[in-house]
């Protein structure tokens, strides 16, 4: 559906039944919500599943002022009238890599909103695009070497209508101070970070300075977990929803 929103239509899909519990969804970067295909199929008898485009990137349209509309706080707002107009008060999240990013900042923005936060891929600090990049192929390669199958992206997880718009859109990352975000969140939250990530050392910060956090390390996974193994990282979403159970 798309809802419009101050400067922007979002793009979003929902699955699953509408009185399971919500968990909302944020993509990567250069990620649109078609990333979470392969986890919906998994988790949309079990979970209300909501996804979105940030404004200008996938199918939602560049934001009218983009000056002051790429922020995390501006996501952070549309994220909530998504969950107003899905007449939803709290919800889980799960995020991936520059996705953890804003989710985290929406955590720390809206705690009050938020059950229990799953962030994967978690970096607090500067990004390293190309060590990401090498730690993905040497994790790639020792999956199948270790006869796991490869996982190709859902079709259309990096298509954007408005190709021009997507960096605009992910510069909104390097406009606040995630560190300071960090203690803020006191919801439970779960890292998830492959051993072969570069984030793994921010990863392992966030949960030093986060209130209630634990750290899961995927062994021979890089960056960008949830499209490396969607296998693995859901049925490690799915231990942590159980564990808050308890």
């Amino acid at each position: 559906m798309e809802l419009k929103v101050d400067g922007a239509t979002l793009n979003v899909e929902t699955d699953g039944p509408k009185d399971a519990p919500p968990v909302l969804l944020w993509h990567g970067a250069w990620c649109t919500l078609r990333m979470w295909d392969r986890v919906v199929e998994m988790l949309k008898d079990q979970f209300y599943l909501i996804r979105f485009d940030v404004r200008g990137v996938g199918l939602s349209s560049p934001t009218a002022d983009p000056d002051t509309q790429y922020t995390f706080e501006q996501y952070a707002e549309d994220a909530n009238l998504i969950l107003d107009a899905e007449g939803i008060k709290q919800c889980h999240i799960w995020s991936m890599a520059w996705g953890t990013r804003a989710a985290l900042a929406y955590c720390a923005l809206n705690p009050d909103c938020v059950i229990s936060a799953a962030l994967f891929d978690a970096s607090i600090g500067r990004a390293d695009v190309e060590a990401q990049r090498e730690g993905g192929k040497k994790a790639l390669a020792l999956q199948i070497a270790a006869g796991i199958e490869k996982f190709e992206p859902p079709e259309g997880s990096f298509s954007h209508k408005y190709p021009d718009s997507v960096p605009q859109a992910l510069a909104a990352a390097a406009k606040i101070n995630l560190v300071e975000s960090v203690p803020k969140l006191s919801m439970p939250v779960l890292v998830g970070t492959g051993d072969h990530d570069p984030n793994l050392d921010s990863s392992k910060e966030l949960v030093d300075l986060a209130p209630d956090a634990r750290l899961v390390i995927f062994e021979n996974v890089g960056h960008g977990s949830v499209l490396q193994r969607p296998d693995l990282t859901t049925a490690t979403f799915l231990e942590f929803q159980d564990s808050l159970k308890g």
